[in-house]
C-alpha cells in the first residue's frame, strides 16, 4: 500500500514569524497517518525547518533552477535548498508554467537536477478548462508526464511524487469530482506503467490538487489512485489540520 502524502503549497504567503508559528502548531497536530510536507516561500524555509524539527513533517520548496550555479538573477539552486534542509521541491506548477513560461523541457531538467541531489520532486501536471471541455484532458496530461520523465530511470521515477492539478480547479473553489480525480490520477499511473512497467507505477504516489478542503479531502483521498493531495489555499488555514488527519 502506498502511504498518502499531503503537501501544503503555501505560495507567496506568510512572513517568517507567521510561517514558523503556523508550522509548529500544525506539526503537533499531525497524526502521522500520511506523510506531510510544508512547501513554503524561500524566506521562511529555515524558520519552518526549525519549527518542525523533531516531528514527522518535512519541508519543501516551491521551485528551483536546474543549473547548479551561475548568472541566473533571482533563482535558487538545488544545493542552496539542501543547505536549508529541504527534502521536497514542487516542479512545474501551473502557476509557474502560466506566469513564468516554464516548459515541459524545463520541468524535465529540474526534475533530473532534484533527483541527482537527493531531493524528492513533486511534479505537477493538469489541464485547462478549455482542454477539459474539448475532451483532451487525458491526452494532455499524458503528454506532460512523458515530457517530465524523459531520460529518467525507473529507480528514480519511483522516488517522484506526481501531482495532478486541473488548472480550472486551482484557487477557483471548483473541485474535480472524486470520479474525475480518480480518472486522471489513474491515467497518470497508466502512462508511468507504459514507460516503466506496472511494478514501478504501483510505487509512484499520485496526488490530487485543486480546491481541496477539509470537507472534500477524505472522499478525494479515498480513491484508489489518489495518494493524497497538493493543497493550496487551504494549507495555510486552521482547517488544514482536518486535511492532514483525514479519515
Amino acid at each position: 500500500m502506498r502511504k498518502k502524502i499531503i503537501a501544503g503549497n503555501w505560495k507567496m504567503n506568510m512572513n517568517k514569524a507567521q510561517a514558523a508559528a503556523f508550522a509548529a502548531d500544525m506539526a503537533k497536530k499531525a497524526n502521522g497517518n500520511a506523510d506531510v510536507v510544508f512547501c513554503v516561500p524561500y524566506t521562511a524555509l529555515w524558520a519552518v525547518k526549525e519549527a518542525v524539527a523533531g516531528t514527522n513533517v518535512a519541508v519543501g520548496a516551491q521551485n528551483m533552477h536546474f543549473e547548479a550555479s551561475g548568472a541566473y538573477t533571482g533563482e535558487i539552486s538545488v544545493d542552496m535548498l539542501k543547505d536549508f534542509g529541504v527534502q521536497y521541491v514542487i516542479i512545474g506548477h501551473s502557476e509557474r508554467r502560466a506566469y513564468f513560461g516554464e516548459t515541459d523541457c524545463a520541468v524535465n531538467k529540474k526534475t533530473k537536477a532534484a533527483l541527482a541531489a537527493g531531493l524528492i520532486p513533486i511534479v505537477c501536471c493538469g489541464e485547462s478548462l478549455e482542454q477539459r471541455e474539448l475532451g483532451v484532458t487525458i491526452e494532455f496530461v499524458r503528454m506532460q508526464i512523458k515530457g517530465a520523465l524523459v531520460g529518467i530511470t525507473a529507480n528514480d521515477v519511483e522516488k517522484i511524487v506526481i501531482a495532478y492539478e486541473p488548472i480550472w480547479a486551482i484557487g477557483t473553489g471548483k473541485t474535480a469530482t472524486s470520479a474525475q480525480a480518480e480518472e486522471a490520477c489513474a491515467a497518470v499511473r497508466q502512462v508511468v506503467a507504459e514507460l516503466y512497467g506496472q511494478a514501478v507505477a504501483d510505487k509512484v504516489r499520485v496526488q490530487y490538487g485543486g480546491s481541496v478542503t477539509a470537507d472534500n479531502a477524505a472522499e478525494l483521498f479515498g480513491q484508489a489512485n489518489v495518494d493524497g493531495g497538493l493543497v493550496g489555499g487551504a494549507s495555510i488555514k486552521p482547517d488544514f489540520e482536518k486535511i492532514i488527519n483525514f479519515q
